[in-house]
């Protein structure tokens, strides 16, 4: 017991805190550069919808305020399935250029990018999401990044704006995610791209999987391709963080199963003798982080079997009990968000436990198509 609650206590330290130092570390000696430069190709815009009524004005307004010349790109909003005004509100805006692309029933976020790309005409593929609101400068700098032979993908970075000026666990979670994004840029290649914004060149996008997480298999489909995927931190996106914590369980069980479902469709990207350091970043960033629970798991049956071999296995079973009682109360309790601590180590909780969920919904072969945006606003 004592050596598995030790594995269990390695396997944790180097997934959250080893493999971003061996990044930073790497990025002192191996800092690949790219080039960045005014270009201007024929660009399409991609704006997935479904019953969006009361957002997809705004959206639409914030997209035609981009400083991207209006003859070098094209708006496509495509309404998967909308059962409310998101269509009728969509056609006011034809005479702007904004084309409606209609899908009768809802096949999922991924199915609608895929048929307004096969509509589309632009060289370059901007994806967005009808929550996200763009700088004005926020494409013209994405696509700059394209003047790179090399770039296949580029992804913006999530900024939360707070509702009422509060923090959340998500918050956390982000800056952290942040930080190692760009430490993987930095050296080679993302092994991911944020869904709210990204870019991609249009040879990246074929073939096109309708079921899987865009955001993740071009990511790996550009390493395949000999590209790179990169970040570019001055293309900010910024959504408002206020929905509740029974709606993020569920938005982590499906984005953990539609990340399982693209990881071992390209399992060829973990041989690291043919994809060398890149498979090490999705082994660690990737396949680690969604085995932490079963870590955590054992770590707490480990030091309650070890009860007896001293203090600090009592101490840590009884900080393990405390965390676990944080996530309960965070998703119980309106106010226990008030509280720093309980905050963070409930966001974890709810996290692992929403991963050991999708775990067994991967393995019992459920798949996520069908489609409900997470209430942002």
């Amino acid at each position: 017991m004592i050596v598995l609650f030790w594995s269990a206590v390695v396997f944790l330290a180097y997934t959250f805190l080893g493999y971003p130092l061996a990044l930073w570390i790497l990025s002192r000696f191996r800092y690949r550069v790219h080039h960045k430069a005014s270009i201007w190709p024929e660009i399409s815009i991609i704006i997935p919808a479904h019953n969006e009524a009361g957002r997809i004005g705004q959206k639409i307004l914030n997209t035609l305020e981009l400083t991207y010349p209006s003859d070098r790109r094209e708006i496509l909003v495509a309404s998967d399935g909308s059962s409310d005004d998101t269509v009728a509100i969509v056609r006011e805006y034809a005479d702007r250029g904004v084309k409606l692309i209609e899908i009768p029933q809802n096949r999922g976020k991924h199915f609608a990018q895929m048929v307004a790309r096969d509509e589309s005409h632009g060289e370059i593929l901007v994806f967005t999401d009808v929550s996200a609101m763009l700088e004005p400068t926020s494409v013209q700098k994405i696509v700059s990044n394209f003047s790179d032979p090399q770039v296949g993908c580029v992804t913006g970075e999530d900024h939360i704006v707070m509702i009422g000026g509060k923090g959340t666990g998500e918050a956390t979670y982000v800056h952290y995610d942040k930080w190692i994004r760009r430490l993987e840029s930095r050296i080679g290649s993302l092994v991911g791209l944020s869904g709210s914004f990204f870019a991609a060149r249009r040879m990246v996008c074929e073939p096109w999987n309708p079921v899987q997480s865009s955001d993740f298999f071009l990511a790996l489909q550009a390493v395949s391709k000999g590209f790179r995927a990169i970040v570019d931190p001055e293309c900010g996106v910024r959504y408002n963080s206020q929905y509740r914590q029974s709606v993020e369980f569920k938005r982590k069980v499906r984005t953990v199963v539609h990340g399982l479902d693209v990881l071992f469709s390209h399992a060829e990207l973990l041989n690291p003798f043919r994809f060398g350091p890149f498979s090490w970043q999705l082994i660690s960033h990737k396949l680690l982080r969604w085995l932490v629970p079963f870590a955590v798991l054992l770590m707490t049956v480990s030091c309650l079997c070890l009860w007896d071999a001293g203090f600090f296995y009592r101490f840590v079973f009884v900080c393990l009990l405390l965390m676990y009682a944080s996530g309960l109360a965070l998703l119980s309790s309106r106010h226990a968000d008030k509280i720093k601590l309980v905050k963070l180590a409930g966001f974890f909780v709810l996290g692992n436990t929403a991963t050991i969920v999708a775990w067994i919904k991967f393995c019992s072969g459920e798949k996520y198509t069908a489609w409900q945006p997470t209430p942002r606003s």
